[in-house]
């Protein structure tokens, strides 16, 4: 049944409070051990250094993570021995799901606190998560909460640091098999993808920025494929309206888009999750920073050896909220606001209107 999120919720709370006297004790050794999360793309790839310091720390564990359910094959090479438990709150099935497995010995929450009822409802033994989240309710079934760091941190390690103990050896492109190829389309050649398309109309650079760019690669001998995702064919029509160039229209699955990405020479895009895809891949990847915090969604050092270049205006003075997955975090300078006009939305995106042409080449060269 898929629909509302509530009927999810209240079973959750439910079932949740039935079993709220069971015994609870942090394990030692765990061998079941759940990440529990409804993340986007982008964020649930920057929880690689926490599935690759739990096995570091748990090698024997048993190690299951929610994941949307578009994310799921990419997981189906099982990187860091992980298994992908698709999950969608508004599908009731997924209840069912996670309370036929065997109880887990820790659950770790590395984002939303919401599904700390969840985690009690299927009877997590130990329930893992950051404080701070808001409203308070989020967190009373939660065992232990860990301070969100005081320093600027990007996400990645703030996901790890939920497990104590050394930080997770460095990334690696052997640490991920790629998924099994679905048999999207090939580009001969040098070839560069310009993923255009965002979740915002505020993280859009200009059309005819994006045309610059792509005369200046294939001067230097890159030939260019235009990329967005699912509903964005206005936004390349906007850019190539002749169909001059090969693209992608949001047609292929994440797992074919693996593939091409692999291909590639080069991916310039805005900070989206195919930008922490292209991470994932390995391929060399421009990033532009528009409203998105460039500290708190970068490599960090977890991911300081996959080839990239971050291109931003720092500071920038509407870039100013301090709010990260509902917590305070004083450091952080990021803009979360709507499109649109009124006091709390944004209705021009200067932050990116800021990002320079010669910027991006200069970016995109040297990693050439």
């Amino acid at each position: 049944m898929a629909g509302s999120r509530a009927p999810l919720r209240y079973a959750s709370v439910a079932l949740a409070l039935a079993r709220w006297g069971l015994r609870r004790r942090r394990p030692v050794s765990p061998q079941r051990i759940l990440v529990l999360h409804h993340l986007l793309l982008g964020d649930t790839l920057m929880l690689t250094a926490l599935l690759a310091k739990l096995r570091d720390r748990y090698p024997g564990a048993q190690i299951v993570m929610s994941v949307a359910k578009a994310a799921a094959p990419l997981y189906a090479g099982r990187p860091y021995g992980v298994t992908a438990q698709p999950f969608d709150p508004r599908d009731f099935g997924t209840l069912r799901a996670f309370r036929a497995m065997p109880r887990f010995d820790l659950c770790i929450l590395p984002a939303d606190n919401r599904w700390s009822w969840l985690a009690r409802a299927i009877g997590a033994r130990w329930i893992v998560g950051i404080e701070g989240d808001r409203p308070a309710h989020k967190n009373w079934p939660v065992d232990e909460l860990v301070p969100y760091s005081s320093v600027p941190t990007a996400f990645c390690e703030t996901a790890a640091e939920l497990v104590p103990g050394a930080a997770p050896p460095p990334y690696r492109r052997e640490a991920w098999p790629a998924p099994a190829d679905d048999g999207g389309p090939r580009f001969p050649g040098d070839y560069a993808v310009l993923h255009v398309g965002a979740s915002s109309k505020l993280k859009l650079w200009e059309p005819a920025r994006w045309r610059e760019l792509a005369d200046a690669l294939e001067r230097s001998g890159v030939t260019v494929v235009w990329s967005a995702g699912p509903g964005e064919t206005a936004v390349l029509d906007a850019i190539d309206a002749d169909r001059g160039r090969a693209r992608i229209e949001g047609t292929l699955s994440l797992a074919a888009l693996w593939h091409v990405l692999h291909g590639a020479r080069l991916l310039v895009c805005p900070d989206t999750g195919i930008a922490h895809l292209g991470r994932i891949v390995g391929v060399p990847t421009v990033t532009l920073f528009g409203p998105g915090s460039a500290a708190i969604c970068g490599p960090g050092r977890f991911f300081a050896a996959m080839p990239g270049r971050a291109v931003t205006v720092e500071p920038f003075p509407c870039r100013d909220q301090t709010i990260q997955f509902f917590r305070e975090v004083p450091w952080a300078r990021r803009c979360e606001r709507l499109f649109g006009e009124g006091a709390d939305r944004c209705n021009r995106a200067r932050c990116m209107e800021a990002i320079g042409v010669d910027a991006v080449v200069a970016a995109a060269k040297s990693l050439l």
